[in-house]
């Protein structure tokens, strides 16, 4: 058992309970992904069949990383392993059993992109208001209730969510999403929540199925429980009913995805569906600085919910973690790229040992201006990935029609792409065609005359034409060999190859690099299907984080801290630290949704190796209006003892100010000695803002919010936090009238109305 050497004690006993319900909470840099590997390869040494282990992950990238692991420990064994995301590993299942539900096994898997096209068009043909019904509004909102398992049946006969509804003037949703429901299921196609959404139909609905699987995974593993939704929690409980052989593994600390569904309630509440549960704790941090772990125990106690875990290092206790203001976004960006230059040349690093983390994408352009204007080289994480090109979803639509010649949004993607005279009104005339005789858009297609006018109807026989001689190749043809044969003879190659333009080349060549990664795929040895169809089930399936993975390139790494989720750098910049951006204004009406911003922000503290910086500005540009800013509540939650402050920031020569001087003290007193390892003469704010300490106001005897609707200037009124104040300009139309307010305490703030909280005195 050579595989348990370099196991500490808490790692190894994980490792070593195979039966019953374990639960093993994990902290930051604990060696999770380790255990878990370790756990399975003890399992298949000790004679359980690696077909009898299912290990659920939330990104293909750690699929991979784990099933490598254990090949190295058990050999090729690993290969029969069930192992992979939620969507992929029961994308598999419902291809077995699509029939069973009236869904061909050869069905589509809409992403979000397709989702919203299909929405859009719904919109349209209802005549809807697209800004009263936005499209990613109705996909979320569709999304969430396929998420909780309410059907568009269940959806229009709940009358709170009707309620709901109504009064927002969205009456039509549950229309939306019944028309939305049968369109994919007439495109034969699913979306990525409908993957989860029918398996639990599947399971339900058809008892013998769910048997099947009961007694063929009878050992069940889920990592990152703490991200599991409603829909995941479900399956994951029944497929694990008869051997109650389920290892979760998590971090309750991590849960930071509330807004796509996660309920952080599947962990903390774990030991209530198995009262017999054995809990193991991984409570050393081999990742991060005594310094780092000391300052995100910190933060993470002020939490309510949680299981209490004591997460440690025994690395070296690391330099103190830098706090660094600046008096506006601008600037800020300015000391970041300066302090990442002077670490870089002072201690011989690489560009990529740097990561500058914010909470919304909108801060990259302070960042990424400040970096430029330096020649830092930097990569945005979570922009457009290969997949989302225009040129390489042309061609994968072509492969998906070949496919599934049902997939209507495919369809009209490529039918007059590259031009064959097939205009918008001959498609509009099919999709009316189908929709009247109730037939799909493809059998409208091979049999035009039916429908339409002489020389349409022979161009889109030729259409029709082309894409079944693809499907005759593809079924003969490994997945290479049938891509390059679509890719040359539906014209696409030669479309591109004849715009001489740098943007024609560039997106010729991503043709060529797709045509690259289907060759790789067609070679591989671990597969032994190596069709078309099986690369497009690996495509669609691939993850945000697959997505985007880093190809090793020297540069800084600028993200959102949900994108940073998973990741770990040397040196870590966590940027606007400030009160209504982190925590966000939209946090701040409940207890859950204040403890998620803090969870998230232990995220980012933790993805810190060896130097930890946090930053936030005093005044930044919202809406075209300068506002002041006042630091996060979050830094007073830091044990000052772990901290060192950095306010010599200098836009212009200034002498020293007392109001600096008493933040310095105020922070020194804490901490009980001087903070500044070279303490600094400190220059004035441009605008007044609060001591990063300064104690909140505390609002009158039975506070409570008033009526805004009829707010005026020159009223008086009450911040709960902010105190007494005086209105002295609105502006805006409802409902989002913006109030500038002067408040005693801490000057001029702007707000939105819809958020604040104000008593009118």
């Amino acid at each position: 058992m050579d595989y348990l050497k370099g196991l500490n004690p808490a790692q190894r006993d994980a490792v070593l309970q195979m039966n019953g319900p374990v639960m093993i909470i994990a902290g930051a840099g604990s060696g999770k992904t380790r255990v878990i590997t370790m756990r399975v390869a003890h399992l298949i040494a000790n004679g359980v069949d690696a077909f009898n282990i299912l290990v659920l992950t939330f990104t293909n990238k750690a699929a991979r990383e784990m099933r490598e692991r254990i090949m190295h420990v058990v050999g090729e064994e690993a290969k029969n392993i069930w192992m992979g995301t939620f969507h992929s590993v029961f994308a598999k299942i419902l291809r077995v059993e699509a029939d069973k539900i009236g869904y061909p096994n050869n069905f589509t898997i809409y992403d979000t992109d397709d989702s919203k096209s299909v929405i859009r068009a719904i919109l349209k043909e209802m005549n809807l208001d697209d800004k009263l019904y936005n499209a990613n509004f109705v996909y979320n909102r569709i999304s969430g209730a396929k998420n909780n398992l309410i059907s568009w049946q269940e959806y229009q006969q709940n009358d709170q969510i009707q309620a709901d509804d109504f009064s927002s003037g969205r009456g039509q949703l549950g229309k939306i999403y019944e028309t939305y429901s049968n369109r994919c299921f007439r495109a034969g196609a699913m979306d990525f929540d409908d993957l989860l959404f029918k398996t639990n139909e599947l399971l339900k609905r058809y008892p013998e199925v769910l048997n099947k699987y009961q007694h063929k995974f009878k050992y069940l593993m889920v990592d990152e429980y703490q991200d599991t939704n409603f829909s995941q929690y479900l399956i994951v409980k029944k497929l694990a009913a008869v051997n109650e052989n389920i290892c979760v593994v998590g971090d309750d600390a991590q849960s930071i995805y509330a807004f796509r569904g996660a309920n952080i309630q599947n962990i903390l509440n774990f030991e209530k569906d198995y009262p017999d549960l054995k809990v193991f704790k991984l409570e050393q941090n081999y990742r991060s600085t005594q310094n780092i772990v000391n300052v995100a125990n910190s933060i993470i106690a002020n939490n309510k919910e949680q299981l209490k875990k004591n997460v440690f290092s025994e690395k070296e206790e690391g330099d103190k973690i830098k706090v660094m203001r600046a008096f506006s976004d601008n600037e800020e960006g300015k000391i970041v790229a300066e302090a990442i230059m002077q670490e870089r040349s002072t201690k011989g690093m690489k560009w990529h040992d740097f990561a500058i983390l914010y909470r919304t994408n909108a801060q990259s352009r302070s960042m990424e201006e400040a970096l430029r204007k330096i020649n830092i080289p930097y990569k945005i994480y979570g922009g457009q990935s290969f997949y989302q090109r225009k040129e390489i979803k042309d061609l994968i639509a072509y492969f998906r029609l070949t496919i599934n010649p049902a997939d209507e949004e495919a369809l009209k993607r490529v039918i007059n792409y590259p031009r064959r005279g097939i205009g918008d009104t001959t498609v509009d005339k099919i999709i009316l065609a189908a929709d009247q005789n109730m037939v799909t858009v493809w059998e409208a297609v091979i049999n035009p005359s039916k429908y339409l006018d002489g020389r349409s109807s022979a161009a889109v026989a030729t259409f029709a034409t082309m894409i079944q001689s693809f499907q005759v190749i593809t079924r003969t043809q490994s997945a290479y060999d049938a891509a390059l044969h679509i890719a040359q003879h539906s014209g696409i190659l030669k479309d591109l190859y004849e715009d001489k333009s740098v943007e024609g080349l560039n997106r010729y060549e991503n043709i060529q690099e797709l045509l690259n990664g289907i060759k790789e795929f067609s070679e591989r040895e671990d597969i032994e299907e190596k069709g078309l169809e099986v690369f497009m089930q690996d495509v669609a399936l691939l993850t945000s984080d697959d997505k985007n993975d880093n190809k090793d390139a020297d540069t800084v790494s600028l993200m959102t801290i949900h994108s940073a989720k998973g990741l770990e750098f040397p040196q870590v910049f966590v940027v606007g630290l400030e009160e209504n951006l982190f925590p966000s204004q939209m946090s701040l009406n409940s207890r859950s949704d204040l403890e998620e911003e803090r969870r998230l922000f232990y995220v980012a503290v933790t993805r810190a190796e060896r130097r930890l910086h946090i930053s936030y500005a005093t005044s930044r540009f919202k809406f075209g209006t300068l506002i002041s800013c006042e630091p996060s509540r979050f830094l007073d939650e830091i044990d000052a003892r772990y901290l060192e402050l950095d306010f010599t920031a200098k836009p212009a020569p200034s002498a020293s100010n007392p109001f600096f001087d008493d933040e310095r003290n105020s922070w020194n007193k804490r901490s009980g000695g001087d903070a500044f390892s070279k303490p600094k003469p400190a220059t004035a704010p441009p605008v007044k803002t609060t001591s990063i300490l300064a104690k909140a106001h505390v609002p009158s005897p039975g506070f409570a919010p008033s009526d805004t609707s009829n707010l005026q200037v020159g009223m008086e009124v009450e911040h709960e936090r902010f105190g007494f104040g005086k209105v002295i300009n609105l502006e805006g139309n409802k409902p989002d009238i913006k109030a500038t307010i002067f408040f005693k305490e801490i000057g001029q703030k702007q707000l939105l109305l819809k958020f604040a909280k104000l008593r009118i005195l």
